[in-house]
């Protein structure tokens, strides 16, 4: 990511509203290296502070800076720096912000990620659950990268919110993960339920 954030320039567009690339590098800054900004990341009253925060960093520090900043990996001493947390707790986040930035850009073309990274996104999924636990039908997830009979012990089909009715959001571990971080315009997933529940899924906003 900090190889394609030096390419695209602090000026470039990304999927995330309102947001250059600077704004995203200064956000994964803010999020690693200044704890008691990075409280109202996910909202609530302190989400204007952090903003703020995320401002004066993005003028102040000059990009090139930022980006060299993420790739040195987060403080020894910070939550992220505690040995183990930094792969669970970043993975995710700067995958999903990798492809931001990537398809973000007008030329940008699907990647094969390959077995191992897909899979391991596959077990993410399972988090799922947390940040769909609000919307008003079931949903199931089912991966369509690989055929069950290729490798029948091979899960293919996961419910990360159990209830009636259901809709199935079906498409790529990489997509599904995109789907679900909210990058619903930008993800290649089909749904598939009776029409009024989709309609409804469609419509429902979601989020930690």
């Amino acid at each position: 990511m900090c190889a394609l954030l030096d390419k695209t320039g602090p000026d470039a567009p990304t999927l995330c509203e309102g947001w250059r690339t600077s704004d995203l590098a200064s956000h994964l800054v803010l999020r690693e290296h200044r704890p008691d900004a990075a409280v109202g990341i996910l909202g609530g009253p302190m989400a204007r502070y952090t903003a703020r925060a995320q401002q004066k960093l993005s003028a102040r520090v000059p990009y090139p800076m930022l980006v060299e900043t993420i790739r040195t990996g987060p403080p020894r001493l910070s939550l992220f720096g505690i040995p183990g947390v930094d792969g669970k707790a970043n993975f995710a986040e700067y995958f999903v912000h990798h492809e931001d930035v990537r398809r973000g850009q007008p030329d940008w073309h699907p990647r094969d990620l390959g077995e191992g990274m897909t899979d391991a996104i596959w077990g993410l999924l399972s988090q799922a659950r947390l940040m769909l636990r609000k919307v008003p039908v079931g949903i199931e997830f089912a991966r369509d990268d690989i055929r069950p009979q290729a490798d029948e012990h091979r899960a293919v089909r996961m419910t990360v919110r159990p209830r009636t009715p259901m809709v199935t959001v079906i498409g790529a571990p990489a997509e599904l993960l995109m789907w679900t971080f909210g990058r619903t315009s930008a993800a290649a997933v089909r749904l598939d339920g009776a029409e009024a529940d989709v309609a409804a899924l469609k419509s429902a906003r979601w989020g930690i």
